[in-house]
């Protein structure tokens, strides 16, 4: 049995409200990734798993019944970002055999959100 093994990580943006934004991360998870928004309202997402995201319980586990709410926490992050920043979320993964079966980014920039994976970027349906 192959297992997948993936690292994710961003670029930095700045964002308006550190705050909300916090407070956002907080309300979903991430799997084992980390994220910080630091004093200076930067948020950086980090680790060693795919990005998906799902709605957080109240004990603060995943709603996997939910489902993966990706898309829709990224639009929210949208809203937040300064102007003229781009927040590029970046993962790739392989399995024990070292052959590539995920690649994927997400690009949050003028209040869009864009998804890629092998191919061109292309903008995420609402």
């Amino acid at each position: 049995m192959a297992i997948l093994q993936a690292a994710t990580t961003s670029t930095g943006a700045l964002v308006t409200d550190p705050q909300a934004v916090r407070e956002l991360c907080e309300n979903h998870c991430f799997g084992t990734l980390n994220w910080e928004v630091d004093d200076d309202g930067e948020l950086i997402i980090w680790g060693y798993d795919s990005f998906e995201v799902y709605e957080a319980r109240e004990n603060g586990l995943p709603d996997y019944d939910g489902g993966i709410v990706t898309h829709e926490f990224l639009r929210s992050l949208a809203e937040y970002l300064e102007p003229n920043e781009e927040f590029d979320i970046q993962t790739a993964g392989f399995t024990k055999c070292r052959f590539p079966v995920l690649a994927k980014r997400y690009v949050v920039r003028d209040g869009e959100v864009l998804h890629a994976d092998l191919s061109s970027p292309d903008p995420i349906d609402e």
